[in-house]
């Protein structure tokens, strides 16, 4: 069965940490895709706020 899982939040190190450690637990086989994106919205006059999302594709056994 092919399933998807996401990682997101507000500081990319730890979507990226957390996707890492989801990765460590799976076969190379069994990753088919993964797909990275990131926005930043400005949320007062001079304050960006940054947002990364992290999906990955994968097959279970």
């Amino acid at each position: 069965m092919v399933q998807v899982k996401e990682f997101v939040d507000t500081d990319s190190s730890l979507a990226e940490k957390r996707a890492n450690e989801f990765l460590a637990t799976l076969q190379d086989d069994q990753v088919i895709n993964i797909c990275y994106g990131s926005i930043g919205k400005q949320i007062v006059a001079n304050k960006t706020d940054q947002r990364s999302a992290i999906l990955v594709v994968y097959k279970t056994k």
